[in-house]
């Protein structure tokens, strides 16, 4: 991204001549003229339109567990055009204020980076000091060791969406290394440009990065081990809670590195992707102990 925003400039005549036919209908226009090369226009690009709508209200049917401020509490407000585009959002996000102490301290905001249609979609927790340099999430070592996690399942960063639950690095006190944990306070700030993105992209499948991706899309804070491995849902959509890249590099044990490559084939049989007998033999169980 760095600090730019792309846009397809087809999907926006689709999406806009879409919702002018649909508004059109709802105002009770039963018959709708086009010509014939707008109707193959849409006809030939429907495959990419089958996506589910997603939300833009908390469906009462979604249990209070999996909800943080959702929906979003602190709403967006509305662009001129009357919708959001991702480019239009980004450009919005770029000058966010809504936490002016990290608004000061950051160098950019981290929007996300990514295919706006990706199929899977990862969340982490926060730009750490290469990534507010930059200007894209994932650049730093932890980054590098997702994208090794996302070649390996046969997918590329460019096939996939990165985002993270705070677009703006949190501010460490002076003489302090590393990154803090983002505050609550912060999360339901920063929380609105998140859903908008993952209503934009629409994505089938969400991956929480650790525990505080977790607490923002679904309001569990539960350790770890209780959350990683199971299927839950942000709004409609499948989401897996898998540790933080970065809790890898802390921790090497072929153990931890297994739970996280057994939530990759989750994610990828809830893909319909084909599963190599290569990739299914990455990080075998250990033999059992012989009596």
């Amino acid at each position: 991204m760095h600090g730019s925003c792309s846009v397809d400039n087809f999907d926006q005549a689709l999406s806009f001549s879409r919702n002018v036919l649909l508004s059109v209908q709802r105002i009770g226009r039963r018959r709708l003229h086009a010509s014939i090369h707008v109707l193959e226009g849409l006809r030939s690009a429907s495959s990419r339109m089958q996506k589910k709508p997603f939300p833009t209200s908390t469906p009462a049917l979604i249990p209070e567990k999996y909800l943080t401020g959702k929906s979003p509490s602190s709403p967006l407000p509305q662009p001129k055009s009357g919708k959001w585009t991702l480019e239009s959002l980004c450009k919005e996000a770029l000058s966010c204020m809504r936490c002016p102490h990290l608004a000061a301290s950051r160098t950019q905001v981290v929007f996300g980076v990514g295919n706006p249609r990706a199929e899977l979609m990862f969340i982490g927790e926060a730009p750490g000091v290469d990534e507010d340099r930059q200007g894209e999430p994932f650049v730093g070592r932890a980054g590098h060791l997702l994208t090794r996690i996302i070649e390996t399942m046969g997918l590329s960063r460019n096939e996939v969406y990165l985002a993270n639950i705070l677009k703006c690095r949190p501010d460490t006190p002076a003489g302090r290394a590393g990154n803090r944990k983002p505050k609550s306070e912060e999360v339901t700030a920063c929380f609105p440009w998140l859903h908008e993105q993952i209503a934009l992209i629409q994505p089938s499948v969400l991956v929480a990065l650790g525990n505080t991706a977790a607490e923002g899309l679904l309001g569990q804070q539960q350790p770890m081990k209780e959350l990683r491995g199971q299927w839950m849902k942000y709004i409609n959509i499948p989401v897996l809670v898998t540790y933080h890249p970065s809790y890898l590099l802390r921790n090497q044990s072929l153990q931890e590195k297994r739970k996280v490559w057994k939530d990759m084939l989750l994610v990828l049989e809830k893909l319909g992707r084909p599963i190599s007998e290569k990739q299914r033999g990455y990080f075998p169980d250990p033999m059992p102990m012989q009596k």
